[in-house]
């Protein structure tokens, strides 16, 4: 089973910085174009009723200022991840994945 840390270098990776962030507290600075992600679920596998092994959700925001940035693009290449939504604040896209790793 992966780690979250191994997330995180290919998110890094995918990015071609160091701008990913995992659960960032508020007071950090952002720098654009990033990455944020966190957990947002845990999803059991059971056999005779008991769980018997977990993969985890992780829900990766990229936010970038261009609208037509190829990063979304990466992320939604691997492998079990789908497209959530899209939306614009403050002038940065925002696009919303859910990762299971």
């Amino acid at each position: 089973m992966a780690t979250r840390t191994e997330l995180h270098t290919l998110l890094v990776e995918l990015l071609g910085n160091e701008n990913a962030y995992f659960q960032p507290p508020s007071n950090i600075q952002l720098k654009y174009p990033c990455i944020i992600y966190n957990r947002s679920y845990i999803y059991p596998k059971f056999a005779d009723n008991i769980v018997y092994g977990t993969k985890k959700r992780y829900s990766v925001t990229v936010i970038d200022q261009d609208p037509d940035s190829p990063i979304p693009d990466k992320i939604g290449s691997l492998p079990l991840c789908r497209f959530d939504r899209h939306f614009v604040a403050d002038n940065l896209n925002h696009d919303v994945f859910n990762v299971y790793f």
